[in-house]
């Protein structure tokens, strides 16, 4: 089931898509993603620009998301509400994301039917091929049932 996530996910989300990101595993409220350094994600001191880590952040909390709502994805309506990103250190090369949701995927699913949605946030850290942070991000969701 993470495997069809992780398909389908490499093509819902154009801009993603474009910026190159990559979704490499979706667990149970976990999810890695990378990106790899090119020139068209660059910045003008030629690093990873601050917004393709945003994406590539973003992009890999909405995999650890969808993760923990994996047996009823297609029942619900996920919303990224609020984010916040603080760049630690200059990326370059290949950057990693690894996001886990703030609680247990089936903790959010019992809120979720208890009270038709539920708000939780998204903590990811992103690093560099030493894996050294360079980022980490916090992005808020908001899914509710259909």
């Amino acid at each position: 089931m993470y495997d069809m996530i992780k398909n389908h996910l490499a093509g819902a989300v154009p801009f993603a898509t474009t910026t190159g990101v990559t979704i490499l595993d979706i667990g149970a409220g976990e999810a890695t993603a990378s990106l790899e350094q090119r020139p068209e994600v660059n910045n003008h001191i030629a690093s990873l620009h601050a917004g393709a880590l945003f994406t590539l952040g973003e992009a890999a909390s909405g995999a650890a998301m969808s993760g923990a709502f994996v047996e009823n994805l297609l029942q619900v309506r996920p919303i990224a509400t609020d984010a916040s990103i603080d760049y630690v250190k200059i990326a370059k090369g290949t950057i990693t994301a690894k996001a886990k949701t703030s609680e247990p995927g089936p903790d959010l699913v019992a809120r979720l039917a208890a009270d038709g949605k539920v708000r939780f946030q998204v903590d990811v850290t992103l690093s560099n091929e030493s894996d050294q942070e360079v980022a980490r991000m916090k992005v808020g969701w908001l899914v509710s049932a259909r």
